[in-house]
């Protein structure tokens, strides 16, 4: 009989559980004690769940407090030393490393003030996780046995389970040498890192686990010659000591086609692929496997939304069974469920239409067990039939088509994605306009979601505030940040955004072919947890969306408001998108409606306009090639199609962040003012690589996604090291990100550092 497997499930809890525990724990309300319950109540759950589902092989060790590379940087002792010195507990020294800490001495504890390591993309997702750093004084140990410790949890609930871990040559080939030590490659550290691999396999196989998944995602990448070679060397290492589990190395993402030579006759006992993603890798990879080994098709999405088509993927699954057998094949989720919502149930305000063609992780398991069923012969003709009837009624959804939109997306020509002139000649035009001193200020765009915002905003929505006393609160909301700006004299202001739910819901909300959530949470990083909308239609603006506060805004203030929107490839990437269309299509379809937004707002005499993109790098595909290069062209178009129709006196700005930009990609999109993620970065060949753009760029000072306030004297010394490559006239001073997630007590004083060390380079060169 085929087995059915889930190759992760997420961990945030039905109901968030794990953000409630996590923050309160963060703001000293509860305990460790408290927060590691929670924890265990989580995992516990999620192991029932997928054992009643009737799933045969369950993932432990896929349980984070905050992220799972994070975790393994902490099992082995990849701790930099700035993060030692402070005797911390473990639990500690983990949320310093994702999140930074900065606190005061008291009679018991010493002062802490720590930055947080830098936090990246998870490939093309919008999970982010933290980047393993190396530096020289680097010793490998085993720092406990958390993978040991959770599957014997499960094991005492008579749960046999298979841990999973991040294979060493993915975690290597995803970390990066410290500073202090930037000769490094990481993947030269593979001889010293394997043998602690092998301990804690060994440690599992003694506590009883018979099989554990390394995974390793890197396969997907275009991998040099010298990481290939760390593949072979690694899992032959591991075929040659005794007393280890059995291995399935797991793959996702994409195709392991480039890389395949790497995996062939290496002693593991099977292989995961993505077959989602990448189903034309079929024939190349059953050609590899070897006689004994076991496949895992990855046929039921774990990284949208959409009803699994059960006839189509169990005959795909029967192609591999006609060549394998099946005892050698396993139908699976194509990655970790992590990247999905909880449950389909909590969903009772959606349209009953559409929620028959959705399937969240929960629903997800019932997918992979029928599936294998129904390839074993066994009677599932039921599901089936409701299968085949749910597909076949979103095909012909009135939700779905509208031939106006598709009219207007033929025609886009070359000339509404170009602006009326190049760069200087707008410069030269905004100039006079705006008078902006050097090294002008601004932030991102949010500020503060406080409680009373999030409280006055669910009033609303529940119809206990009327839209007139919602709308006099909100303009009150954006009064104060309007004269907090001033007060701190920033030079470009925002107002604010306490109106947004989330930079993509908000906008989605008011676009015609997206649906929504209440419960849909998918975790981004660590406690920051998003609900994605999901686009089941084609997309048109019914009317605008963001003018009315902008201009009261800029109603109440002689400084310059920068109108803010969240841009189309943001928009695409950070939605669930459809599965029947192009992601091409879907872009230029979100494009002309922002475009219509972008003009209105200009046409009410709101002057700089910033379109956000922070997911642009996120899209790319994987690979070098066709595919990428396409993507570049129709993406920047995209962006280009939205911000082109202004004139040159209007300055269009853009914000990125988390995500290793190329220079190239940035300048095709013709912003007049860009702002990056940088107070993570600490190598000067990254602001180098910006030295010849040839637009205005703003790198970002400091990490909002920690409650750490940087002094202005550190502001001074990240604005000198730019500068030293960087010229003054092109930069622009501002934080990393948006400042929804800060508290007002550490905004009010990053910022007010921020522009103190502005206004002391604003000093250095009138001298």
């Amino acid at each position: 009989m085929v087995q059915s497997a889930v190759l992760g499930f997420p961990r945030i809890g039905p109901n968030r559980e794990l953000k409630k525990a996590t923050e309160a724990y963060w703001n000293g309300k509860t305990s460790a004690e408290d927060l590691l319950k929670v924890g265990k109540e989580i995992r516990e759950q999620n192991w029932k769940l997928q054992k009643e589902a009737g799933v045969d092989i369950i993932a432990s060790n896929d349980f984070s407090f905050y992220d799972q590379v994070l975790d393994l940087s902490v099992l082995f002792n990849v701790i930099p030393e700035r993060y030692t010195k402070y005797q911390l507990p473990q639990l500690d020294v983990l949320f310093a490393m994702g999140r930074g800490l900065q606190r005061k001495a008291t009679d018991s504890e010493p002062a802490v003030d720590v930055t947080a390591l830098e936090m990246v993309k998870w490939f093309d997702s919008n999970y982010h996780y933290v980047r393993p750093t190396f530096g020289k004084n680097l010793s490998f140990k085993l720092n406990g046995q958390k993978p040991v410790d959770e599957f014997l949890e499960a094991k005492a609930l008579g749960i046999q389970t298979r841990p999973v871990l991040v294979g060493p040559v993915s975690y290597l080939y995803l970390g990066k040498a410290d500073k202090d030590n930037l000769e490094l490659d990481p993947i030269s550290l593979l001889d010293q890192l394997l043998p602690l691999y092998t301990e804690i396999l060994q440690k599992l196989a003694a506590a009883g686990a018979t099989e554990v998944q390394l995974d390793e995602p890197t396969l997907v990448l275009d991998l040099p010659a010298n990481v290939q070679a760390a593949v072979k060397k690694a899992y032959t290492y591991f075929g040659q000591q005794s007393n280890l589990p059995k291995i399935t190395l797991a793959s996702y993402f994409g195709t392991v086609v480039p890389n395949l030579e790497s995996l062939k006759n290496l002693p593991v006992s099977g292989f995961h692929f993505d077959f989602v993603r990448a189903p034309e890798q079929f024939n190349d990879v059953l050609a590899a496997i070897g006689q004994n080994q076991t496949l895992s098709v990855g046929i039921v999405d774990g990284r949208n939304i959409w009803k699994n088509n059960f006839a189509k993927s169990s005959s795909f699954v029967q192609q591999a069974i006609a060549k394998l057998g099946a005892e050698r094949v396993i139908v699976a989720t194509s990655s970790s469920l992590l990247h999905t919502p909880v449950d389909l149930e909590n969903e009772s305000k959606l349209d009953a239409e559409l929620k028959n063609y959705f399937s969240f992780a929960t629903q997800k398991l019932g997918e992979v067990v029928t599936i294998a069923k129904n390839v074993s012969g066994q009677d599932v003709s039921a599901a089936l039939q409701a299968n085949a009837s749910a597909i076949t009624a979103r095909a012909n959804s009135t939700f779905i088509n509208d031939q106006t939109v598709k009219d207007r997306v033929s025609s886009i020509d070359a000339k509404m994605s170009t602006r009326a002139a190049p760069f200087p000649q707008r410069l030269a035009e905004q100039q006079p306009v705006f008078n902006l001193p050097l090294f002008p200020t601004t932030t991102i765009g949010s500020f503060p979601q406080t409680k009373d915002i999030r409280i006055n905003r669910n009033k609303f929505n529940k119809g206990q505030l009327s839209a007139e006393e919602y709308e006099k609160f909100i303009n009150s909301e954006i009064e104060r940040v309007i004269r907090f700006q001033e007060e701190i004299d920033l030079d470009v202001l925002v107002h604010g955004e306490p109106e947004r739910n989330d930079m993509v819901q908000y906008f989605g909300e008011q676009l015609k072919g997206y649906a929504f959530t209440t419960n849909g949470w998918v975790q981004s990083y660590g406690s920051r947890y998003v609900r994605p909308p999901i686009i089941v239609g084609d997309l048109s603006r019914p009317k605008a969306m963001s003018v009315k506060e902008s201009v009261y805004a800029q109603s109440i203030t002689k400084k310059h408001v920068k109108g803010m929107l969240t841009g189309p490839i943001t928009c695409l990437r950070w939605s669930f998108p459809r599965d029947d269309i192009d992601q091409q299509t879907q872009a230029y379809q979100l494009a002309l409606a922002l475009r219509d937004e972008v003009n209105d707002l200009e046409a009410a005499g709101i002057k700089i306009i910033q379109v956000d993109e922070p997911a642009i790098r996120e899209g790319l595909p994987l690979r070098a090639g066709a595919e990428r290069s396409a993507y570049q062209v129709w993406a920047a178009e995209a962006f280009r199609v939205a911000t082109s129709g202004v004139s040159n006196k209007t300055q269009i700005h853009s914000h990125f962040c988390y995500s290793d930009l190329d220079p190239n990609h940035i300048k095709a999109l013709d912003a007049d003012v860009v702002s990056i993620e940088f107070s993570k970065k600490d190598d000067a060949n990254y602001i180098a690589e910006f030295k010849d753009y040839p637009n205005h760029i703003g790198l970002g000072l400091f990490d909002i996604h920690s409650p750490r306030v940087p002094s202005t004297q550190e502001f001074i010394t990240k604005i000198e090291t730019i500068l030293k490559t960087y010229p003054a006239e092109k930069f622009w001073v501002n934080p990393d990100c948006g400042l929804k997630t800060r508290g007002w007590d550490e905004t009010r004083e990053s910022l007010t550092h921020m522009v103190e060390a502005a206004k002391y380079f604003r000093n250095q060169y009138q001298k």
